[in-house]
């Protein structure tokens, strides 16, 4: 069975495109609620985490302090490396889990903001990079999260640039309202399927 990464900066619509495939029948792993999963179900993982970011990385009820950990990594380099270098190897491990119980599709899909920067990608056969160009991504999250737009460029800026992940990839969906991305992941689907 073919592993098919697909990724994209902030705001660039690779959940919409992933959403489609699911409509194909293709299951997708999406990385980033599964590192939300395994950081607070995986009990190593949240005593390296309390033991790296403090207490009150969590709530009294277990639940993970988001704001908290967000506040201290988008500030510090390092410490955003030493979070990563803590939480992918257990989502690696949740995805290996994952596609264990996929026997009888033709390919699936992993879905990961970081699947480069990751070096989650290697774990895969193709890639796709969904694309669009900053100001169109900087808009949609304004309006889907709330955010401020210096927030976003600061999130943005801990991704690799879309052009080194166009480079990277094997494939590219252009999601910037200058085509319809449904016939380009038909498309895809099409070509995935006779590997």
């Amino acid at each position: 069975m073919l592993k098919i990464g697909i990724t994209g900066n902030i705001g660039s619509g690779k959940t919409t495109v992933s959403k489609v495939f699911t409509v194909l029948g293709i299951p997708v792993f999406y990385a980033d609620d599964a590192a939300k999963k395994v950081m607070t179900e995986d009990a190593i993982l949240v005593d390296e985490l309390k033991s790296a970011f403090g207490k009150s990385s969590y709530f009294d009820d277990g639940t993970l302090n988001r704001k908290y950990i967000a506040g201290i990594v988008f500030n510090d380099d390092a410490k955003l490396a030493k979070l990563n270098s803590l939480v992918h190897p257990a989502t690696f491990r949740a995805f290996d889990a994952w596609v264990k119980q996929f026997d009888d599709v033709p390919y699936i899909l992993k879905e990961a903001a970081l699947l480069f920067e990751s070096d989650s990608y290697k774990m895969c056969d193709y890639s796709i990079m969904v694309q669009a160009s900053l100001e169109m991504r900087i808009q949609r999250v304004m309006k889907r999260d709330g955010l401020s737009r210096a927030e976003i460029e600061g999130r943005n800026a801990h991704q690799f640039s879309e052009e080194k992940k166009s480079q990277m990839a094997n494939f590219i969906i252009t999601n910037d309202e200058s085509q319809l991305v449904i016939p380009q992941v038909l498309s895809l689907d099409s070509h995935f399927r006779t590997l």
